[in-house]
């Protein structure tokens, strides 16, 4: 038997083993691994050599005929078994896949703590903790009474604790939740034959060498070999991503032999050998395989590691210059004082002028910044499963954000795995569209209506029953399905019309003939039959010889009606359709007895109508296509359907576009890898594609630095799903495989979840870019007036006290995080590029906006403490001073409040930072809870925050400070884009949006150029043909004017008296190239594109 090459290539390979038989396989004629190599790939030759089916039986202890016994003891070595099966099953295993090993809370606990900036602020927590419980002991604040020296450094560990805590928590909620949806498989139950009866049993309870009994409908769980059964039709696409049904059969009867698990039975009834089971099985073989491997580090991850480094050496460095320049100070000071001070005093300034350093260090860590990522990707994940979205890497949510390219199937995802009838010409009346079956069915004479309906209906074996997941469908061959769908949605009901007309003589669809015919007896009249036939439309037609016109009535199948007929086949065929026609004839009982048992009556046939049968896009598939497009993302569909289907369901979508090419998988494999990335750019469908295709595919992509999603549904999809940056898998539709490869399962299995994904993820990282930008500008300016106040100020105090500074650095950085993390996507989020994996975290926009705001705070804060006095008309006395820095602090923290606002468009040209800002309640919550916090803190703190209460004039003061922060990013907004004078990234730039190599209106333009040429290449060959004609015919007349004085001359010597004759100038030379122009001009086509 052939078999493609796809089908040679293993599933799985270099994928995992399954455990080795144990010593007791000598009991058996065949060992496990003979069995499976015949099965991954696909190989007769193998089956031949073990014997064939019959061998294989009788190497598996089996009959055929019986099956195996009940209570089977096959001793090995004398050894008394102890339940029956026990050897087979040593040697063959069972049919359940070993326990995954479950991930401990603990262990989600460890995973998350796994992170560099954790470690760092882990550190500073330890180092702050212990300097300022000295501080409180025996240092500068030993007298003080109340102690908040330790504050700081537990507060910045119980931030890590938080973020361990709130990681771990959301990775076991979704494990559990992953786990509950497997948990809803059926424990179905199949028919076997044990000791010569048909019993039913688990699945669990399947033996290598059971003898299985197959029926439509059901889905095999085990891989076996074909014995022996009638018309069997199985249903791969789960596993190979090909919709067309597989014949299953005899290797001697050139029909696959195989079977696999996964396959649903569309028809036919069968019995099979087991030959695999469990782990060894090709389900059970890629289950095991989808439990290696580990996730890798996303792009925001790792980005976020490098800044997390670069701010510790900025802190470092920092903190280093302060300790330098304070030391200095004070040793410049003690030797301009008049008497040294003494060691044990200067000891201690010195444990304090390093206790301000270790300060800034901490105040320059972004503690928020792993709160604001897990909160962002939280609450992100838990409105995606609202949308639709089950998100089981959370990490997947913000790599989606990032994503450059979709893989997708078609089968399931792009359409709906449901063969339908989307175009009929039936009477002469066209039915195009879903919409318009049934207004344009009620259009039809009612005698049409009935014999098309009656047709449908019985001359079928497919019927209407539950599916592997309940669901009511049809059940049998795809074809059938959907002619039954169509008489559904006309009003039929088929059990009524087969109740009615009970068959009198079926003659089974065959490969051989193309038809199926089914006789029924003609209700109300008697010894009248009706002849239905249905089939491929070609012969069909050969064999019809009347039509039912527009009215009903039956009348001759002339030509002119044949070739519209065969026009209309044609525009079906173009259409990626798949064509049938239905035709019927009456007979009497004599014809009846006429029809041999073999052959069907297939002459002299009335032609009713013409199907075009398609699986059909899923609604909105093209809009969201579209959205993919609009965002930057390109959409490349990987199908192991022919070549036609793939480019009209792509052209359909919109992802096959002018310009785009298509290709096979073969034509794929046969490429070099520099040939396939030099190819990579324009192609936007690959049919007939093998599961190594895919993982070539995405291979190809990530090494061209793209970000990978890839969704699928079926079994084949899995290796690709684990490899890409993100899997999305199908929650309906898909497999168990599919679903433990992916990282993301659409509940819906709706493709328009994938734009909510991506929407979600962009949300993701526009949400962590914002804090990141005010958490910069709140740390920079906190380590600059610290610096700046404790090297100018004659006693060396910071403007800021380390309780002030531990509210603005915490306690605000959290609620920076819950206000500026939990803003959902926006429209204008799919405006714009992908950006590229390795594109700086912050932007020169960004950095604009963090050093813009940065001075102007710190300046309005350095003159607050020299003039405040004098702005605010206070006393230059203690108390005015207490006043003074109240103000300071509760300025520090408005501006803060109002450049939160300022951070919530990040973008570009996004002057609006109010835009969308009434919808946005947990922002406008967040701010309130500060400002009333503030209110508490300034009016109550007291000694632990060094506050006095503020009048309301102060306050007025204060808030106005506060305010000026959004004209000033305004006006920051409006700078030029200096961003190559700094070395930096603009948004807009190369370097952070990624762009395809070739886009759409390259490609369209190369296209139109190519029709252009194409064109020229057309008039120039014709010209030329047209200019050998005509020189040709000159030529014919330069000769037939030589002939024809010749001929005179002859006659005028040797006649007596006759007239002139005439000659005529139509010569069969002229004639002969008058006739082959086209031929000429095709000639001449050729040798102009083989110029070109």
């Amino acid at each position: 038997m052939a078999l493609a090459s796809s089908e040679r290539t293993p599933l799985l390979p270099g994928g995992p083993q399954a455990p080795r038989a144990s010593s007791a396989t000598s009991a058996f004629g065949v060992a496990p691994d003979q069995l499976a190599a015949m099965l991954d790939p696909k190989d007769p030759e193998k089956l031949r050599e073990l014997g064939g089916p019959e061998r294989v039986c009788q190497a598996l202890l089996v009959d055929p005929s019986v099956g195996l016994k009940q209570r089977e003891q096959i001793g090995s070595g004398g050894e008394r078994q102890y339940e029956p099966f026990q050897t087979r099953r040593d040697v063959f295993g069972k049919n359940t896949l070993p326990e995954a090993r479950s991930v401990t809370f603990l262990q989600l606990l460890r995973d998350a703590y796994n992170d560099r900036t954790l470690i760092m602020l882990t550190i500073a927590s330890v180092v702050s903790l212990a300097v300022g419980i000295y501080d409180d002991m025996l240092g500068s604040h030993k007298d003080d009474d109340v102690k908040v020296g330790w504050v700081e450094g537990a507060a910045i560990f119980l931030a890590v604790i938080v973020v361990c805590f709130t990681n771990a928590i959301n990775d076991f909620q979704k494990e559990k939740q992953f786990q509950r949806l497997n948990a809803k498989k059926e424990d179905r139950t199949v028919k076997v034959l044990r000791d010569g009866n048909e019993i039913e049993i688990g699945v669990q309870e399947i033996n290598v060498g059971d003898i299985l009994l197959i029926e439509p409908g059901d889905i095999i769980p085990v891989d076996g070999v074909y014995l022996s059964g009638h018309n069997m039709t199985c249903d791969e696409s789960s596993a190979t991503g090909e919709s067309d049904a597989v014949k299953k059969g005899t290797a001697e009867e050139n029909r696959d032999p195989f079977i696999l698990s996964g396959a649903k039975v569309l028809e036919g009834v069968g019995k099979m050998v087991v030959v695999a089971v469990g782990a060894r099985s090709f389900y059970g073989k890629i289950m095991m395989a989808m439990r290696q491997g580990e996730g890798a580090e996303t792009p925001l991850q790792r980005k976020l590691d490098v800044l997390a480094e670069q701010i510790a050496k900025y802190g470092m460095s920092a903190a280093l210059l302060l300790l330098i320049t304070l030391t200095l100070k004070y040793l410049v000071n003690c030797a301009l004082a008049p008497e040294f001070p003494p060691v044990s005093i200067m000891f201690s300034q010195f444990v304090s002028i390093v206790i301000e350093a270790i300060t800034v260090v901490v105040v320059a860590v972004p503690e928020g910044l792993p709160m604001a990522v897990t909160i962002s990707l939280a609450y992100a994940t838990t409105k995606m499963l609202k949308d639709g979205n089950l998100v089981r890497q959370l990490a997947a949510c913000e790599t989606m954000g990032g994503a450059t390219v979709v893989c997708t199937d078609k089968t399931g995802t792009l359409t709906q795995n449901r063969m339908t009838v989307v175009r009929s010409y039936v009477a002469g009346i066209e039915m195009n569209g879903l919409s318009e079956l049934q207004s344009s069915y009620k259009a039809l004479p009612k005698d049409v209506q009935s014999i098309l309906l009656e047709g449908i209906a019985v001359n079928s074996t497919a019927f209407e029953g539950p599916d592997e997941k309940g669901r009511i469908e049809f059940i049998g061959s795809k074809s059938e399905c959907a002619l039954l769908g169509f008489g559904k949605v006309c009003g039929m009901d088929y059990r009524c019309k087969r109740a009615d007309s009970k068959p009198v003589r079926v003659y089974p669809f065959s490969s051989e003939k193309k038809t199926m015919c089914t006789i029924v007896p003609i209700v109300g009249q008697d010894s009248q039959y009706r002849v239905h036939v249905k089939g491929a439309s070609e012969i069909v037609l050969g064999a019809c010889t009347k039509y039912m016109d527009k009215s009903g009535a039956i009348a001759d199948l002339d030509d002119s009606v044949r070739n519209d007929i065969l026009r209309r086949i044609s525009v079906f065929a173009n259409s990626a359709l798949r064509t049938f026609a239905l035709s019927f004839k009456v007979i009497n009982s004599a014809e009846l007895e006429a029809c041999g048992d073999d052959e069907a009556p297939l002459s002299d046939l009335v032609w009713v109508g013409l199907m075009g049968i398609q699986d059909p896009l899923r609604p909105g598939v093209h809009q969201a296509v579209e959205d993919c497009h609009r965002a930057g993302v390109i959409v490349r569909m990987i199908t192991g359907d022919n070549i036609e289907t793939a480019r009209a369901i792509g052209r359909n979508a919109g992802i096959l576009t002018k310009g785009g090419h298509a290709i096979t998988g073969p034509q794929w494999r046969s490429m070099t890898p520099e040939q396939q990335h030099a190819a990579l750019p324009r192609i936007q469908v690959m049919a007939r594609s093998s599961p190594l295709d895919k993982q070539i595919m995405v291979e190809r992509l990530q090494e061209r630095s793209e970000v990978v999603a890839m969704t699928g549904d079926g079994t084949n999809d899995s290796p690709a799903l684990k490899l890409a940056d993100v899997g999305f898998s199908m929650g309906i539709a898909g497999t168990e495989v599919a679903k433990e490869a992916s990282d993301i399962i659409l509940m819906d299995d709706d493709f328009k979840s994938i734009v909510k994904s991506l929407r979600w993820g962009r949300a993701v990282n526009d949400s962590v870019r914002k804090f990141l930008q005010f958490q910069l500008t709140v740390n920079i300016t906190a380590v600059l007036l610290t610096l700046t106040s404790a090297i100018f100020s004659s006693d060396g105090q910071s403007a800021l006290t380390a309780v002030q500074l531990l509210w603005v650095n915490m306690i605000m950085d959290t609620l920076a995080a819950l206000a500026l993390a939990t803003e959902g996507p926006t429209d204008a989020i799919l405006n714009r590029p992908p950006q590229q994996r390795n594109s700086a975290l912050i932007t020169f926009e960004m950095w604009r906006m963090i050093i813009g705001q940065a001075t102007f705070q710190v300046v309005i804060n350095l003159l607050l403490l020299n003039h405040g006095l004098d702005i605010f008309h206070l006393p230059d006395s203690v108390g005015g001073v207490a006043v003074l820095r109240t103000i300071v602090f509760n300025a520090f923290v408005f501006l803060q409040v109002f450049n939160q606002i300022n951070c919530r468009r990040i973008q570009p040209n996004e002057f609006n930072v109010f835009a969308n800002i009434h919808r946005d309640h947990g922002f406008i919550l967040v701010q309130l809870f500060i400002v009333a916090a503030q209110w508490l803190l300034v009016t109550y703190g007291g000694i632990a925050f060094s506050t006095v209460p503020l009048t309301g004039l102060q306050w007025t003061g204060s808030l106005f400070i506060g305010v000026l922060s959004l004209p000033v990013g305004f006006l920051i907004r409006t700078l030029p884009d200096l961003s190559a004078c700094f070395g930096l990234e603009s948004a807009n730039s190369t370097a952070q949006q990624h762009l395809p190599e070739v886009t759409k209106a390259r490609m369209r333009m190369e296209s139109s150029v190519q029709d252009v040429q194409q064109a020229v290449k057309f008039f120039s060959a014709i010209r030329s043909s047209q200019l050998a004609s005509k020189k040709a015919a000159n030529n014919s007349d330069l000769g037939n004017n030589f002939l024809s004085n010749m001929s005179s001359s002859t006659n005028d010597l040797s006649r007596a008296s006759t007239l002139p004759s005439t000659t005529s100038t139509t010569s069969p030379t002229a004639g002969a190239s008058a006739s082959s122009s086209w031929t000429r001009v095709k000639s001449a086509m050729a040798k102009s594109n083989a110029r070109g």
